[in-house]
């Protein structure tokens, strides 16, 4: 365990923003991390997980550690159901493929979301009809002020809609440092109906789909409309799909009849904020070198050397334009620093 000074992090966000670290430090094990975590010399810490839900707006003058810590093992299991341990360094879609390997089901949604395990449950990613919270058992996190480790199972964690007890009520204080989920061995349950997944796998000729043919449906599709970070940096989905009031929605329905939508609540409808961004015309619209994706309007990407205020300006100047047309107002996913 080295702590370096002056190291760019562009290669350690998905964005590859260009911004300095005063000080720099990747920590493999629990006993560095809480090693680390008690230098007083340091009294501004960071900490880095992938990099993938971040977007980098100034130099940071702290001491950054990277959660690097790696290691998967089988925690339990009975002739159905087994329940995995992945550590918080684990690339989150490298982890997906080990269980599919393993023909683990539970996980084949959530195929090539980029990220690390470690921050997928800050956020309670989801794609495609499943979530995080679905196959979260517990995860152990290190509160950050006394060094101590700590349990919190599901029912701990508040999950909700990109959102967890971490994101909010206990934000920067934790960081995880392992996540359980619990699998199935047989009988899988598939999740085929959201999105375009049946008709991606009519297109690949499968009548009687396995778990390993719904990751390779989900990735075909997310590589059409997502870009690929380690070619174009982004950071996937940059705003939340907003829940509006009945009132909104018939609102906007009154000009564009064909608008989708979600019902969340008698009260509340949900409706995919890329296609408000498209209709704004701001889709596939480049500024120099950044801009919105061609193909995904939620998908803000850095084309070449843009700095994270250009990245940031535009996202404010689409949430402005969103609640001047539409009176609705978007969230940003990404967190800003």
């Amino acid at each position: 365990m080295q702590i370096l000074e002056n190291i760019s992090l562009k290669s350690y966000n998905t964005f590859g923003i260009d911004v300095t670290a005063s000080h720099f430090v990747s920590v493999t094990t629990v006993a560095d991390l809480q090693k680390v975590l008690g230098l007083k010399a340091y009294p501004k810490k960071l900490i880095l997980g992938g990099g993938s839900n971040l977007l980098l707006t100034n130099d940071v003058d702290a001491l950054v550690i990277h959660i690097n810590m790696k290691g998967i093992a089988v925690v339990s299991e009975t002739d159905t159901t087994i329940q995995v341990k992945a550590s918080a360094g684990e690339n989150w879609h490298e982890f997906v493929l080990w269980c599919l390997q393993k023909d683990y089901g539970g996980l084949e949604n959530l195929s090539l979301i980029p990220g690390n395990v470690g921050t997928a449950p800050i956020q309670n990613i989801g794609a495609y009809g499943v979530e995080l919270k679905d196959l979260f058992v517990s995860c152990t996190a290190l509160e950050i002020q006394t060094g101590r480790l700590q349990t919190f199972l599901k029912s701990d964690c508040n999950f909700g809609y990109r959102h967890s007890i971490f994101k909010q009520e206990v934000a920067g204080q934790y960081i995880i440092c392992s996540v359980t989920f619990q699998l199935t061995k047989t009988n899988h349950v598939l999740h085929t109906k959201y999105g375009a997944i049946l008709e991606e796998l009519n297109n690949m000729k499968i009548q009687k789909p396995n778990i390993q043919a719904i990751s390779n449906a989900v990735i075909a599709i997310r590589q059409r409309k997502l870009p690929d970070p380690k070619q174009i940096g982004n950071s996937g989905s940059f705003f939340k799909n907003p829940i509006v009031s009945v009132a909104t929605y018939n609102s906007i329905k009154q000009q564009f009849p064909n608008v989708p939508a979600y019902t969340v609540s008698n009260s509340e409808v949900k409706i995919p904020a890329g296609w408000l961004i498209e209709k704004a015309g701001f889709k596939g619209k480049r500024f120099g070198n950044y801009g919105v994706h061609k193909h995904q309007a939620l998908v803000l990407v850095n084309y070449s050397n843009a700095s994270g205020n250009d990245i940031f300006k535009l996202a404010t100047l689409i949430q402005h334009t969103i609640k001047r047309l539409f009176n609705v107002s978007l969230e940003f996913e990404v967190n800003i620093l």
